[in-house]
């Protein structure tokens, strides 16, 4: 069983089920079936005696005989009986005969008259009577109508009339039963076969997907609900994650080596240059500080890739809460006022009461990064302005400065993981903090841009 296919099993347990449920039906058509068979019998025996009662009549003088009537007449009792032709006939295997109280046969049809020249009348009543391991019903009718004293009806059938019937519902079972279970195993099978066909289909793409390395495959099997269409849905998902992560992967690996190049390069001819021959104090210390600048910059370039790649690929890890946006903005306001870099004055504008569903840490990250990005490209002794509020649209944080501003052709690209609009403070920061800023905002749900214009400053617009 392990090795067969799936179709197959379930065609084979579809059989096995169907062979009992045929072979149940049958036993139990068979057995009512015998059952109504032999109460119509009966029934049968009992209409057609009764019916018989009527068709006896006793007449003193023949002449008031109707001389048009062709009935059977015998003498009795120095008058007449008058018996219907019709009594002659035997009715549906039924046999009925009329007999004196002495069980005599007077007149009629019995096929087993000698067996049951013993059997004492019982009116109204069926008797049963077994010869040579056949079944006989017998029912007795006593005469009551004048004249008809001391007569009796006697119907007799045998118990064979109805296993005919039976018999011939047999055979019709036993050939249309089989006929529908090789049907219904055949139609069983087809459709098993339809139904797991999206199953191969899953199967197949996922080899091919898995032989090719090719994430960008995808299952297709049509539309539809069903579980096999979740199925297939899931291995989508599943191969699209797997994809953003190997693509997620080779990116960082690409950026880290890009970036990473620059300071390593810087650190290597810097200890080559120094060691090449003795140097002063002074040289050694300037050595070491640019060593020392480097290291920190690439620390701080991969805190950054690290976290960035966090929040892309496992932003589930950043559990959210009810926030204070209010007290956050205040809080970190008040403490980056004091870097007081290039003389820049930093103001803020804050809504009381402002709350809001997300993360604090990344919160308080996107604020950060956007008012450190206002620091390094704002201009001397100039401006910062924060503004949180509600709006309609929800809740509503901007950052504004009046710096070197971003050209019209730049801003698309601005939010790039490693963009720098402004090459001139290429070594002043990482080129992460917008893109952080773009993928916090869109983990909380929100929607972030820029307006701004090309020496005249920039607004960045947060809406959650």
């Amino acid at each position: 069983m392990k090795n067969l296919s799936i179709r197959i099993k379930i065609t084979l347990w579809f059989t096995v089920i169907l062979v009992v449920l045929v072979s149940c039906t049958y036993m139990v058509v068979f057995s009512v079936n015998r059952q109504l068979v032999q109460k119509t019998i009966r029934d049968e025996l009992i209409r057609t005696v009764e019916d018989n009662v009527d068709e006896v009549e006793y007449y003193k003088n023949i002449g008031k005989i109707d001389p048009h009537e062709v009935d059977y007449y015998m003498a009795f009792r120095g008058g007449y009986l008058e018996i219907d032709d019709d009594f002659l006939d035997k009715v549906n295997e039924v046999y009925t005969s009329l007999y004196n109280e002495n069980v005599t046969l007077l007149y009629g049809e019995n096929p087993i008259s000698k067996q049951t020249a013993d059997l004492q009348f019982s009116d109204a009543k069926i008797q049963h009577l077994s010869i040579n391991d056949t079944l006989y019903y017998v029912f007795d009718r006593k005469l009551t109508l004048e004249g008809l004293e001391g007569l009796w009806l006697r119907g007799v059938v045998s118990e064979n009339q109805g296993m005919t019937q039976v018999a011939a519902i047999t055979r019709l079972l036993l050939l249309f039963l089989p006929l529908f279970l090789v049907i219904s195993v055949i139609g069983g099978y087809l459709f098993a076969r339809r139904m797991l066909k999206p199953i191969k289909e899953i199967s197949e793409a996922a080899a091919k997907i898995g032989g090719s390395g090719d994430l960008k495959e995808r299952i297709e099997i049509g539309e539809g609900k069903d579980e096999l269409h979740q199925l297939a849905a899931g291995f989508n998902e599943m191969f699209r994650r797997l994809e953003d992560a190997f693509e997620a992967e080779r990116q960082f690996t690409s950026d880290a080596s890009h970036e990473l190049r620059t300071p390593v390069s810087v650190i290597t001819a810097q200890c080559e240059m120094t060691l090449e021959e003795t140097r002063s104090i002074e040289e050694y210390e300037l050595a070491l500080r640019t060593i020392q600048r480097q290291s920190r910059k690439m620390s701080r370039l991969i805190n950054d890739m690290l976290d960035f790649t966090r929040l892309e690929m496992r932003a589930e890890s950043y559990a959210q809460e009810s926030v204070n946006m209010t007290e956050l903005v205040q809080s970190v306001c008040f403490d980056m006022a004091l870097i007081k870099e290039k003389n820049i004055t930093l103001e803020y504008q804050v809504e009381e009461g402002v709350r809001m569903e997300g993360n604090r840490q990344l919160l308080l990250r996107l604020l950060a990064n956007l008012i450190s990005n206002a620091y390094r490209y704002g201009r001397e002794s100039g401006y910062i302005c924060v503004s949180l509020k509600s709006t309609c649209q929800g809740v509503e944080l901007s950052v504004s400065d009046n710096g070197i501003g971003i050209s019209t052709e730049e801003q698309p690209r601005i939010f790039r993981r490693f963009y720098q609009a402004d090459n001139s403070h290429s070594g002043m920061g990482t080129g992460l903090g917008l893109s952080m800023a773009y993928e916090i905002t869109k983990f909380h749900g929100g929607e972030i841009h820029v307006e701004s214009e090309l020496g005249k400053g920039s607004k960045f617009i947060v809406i959650f």
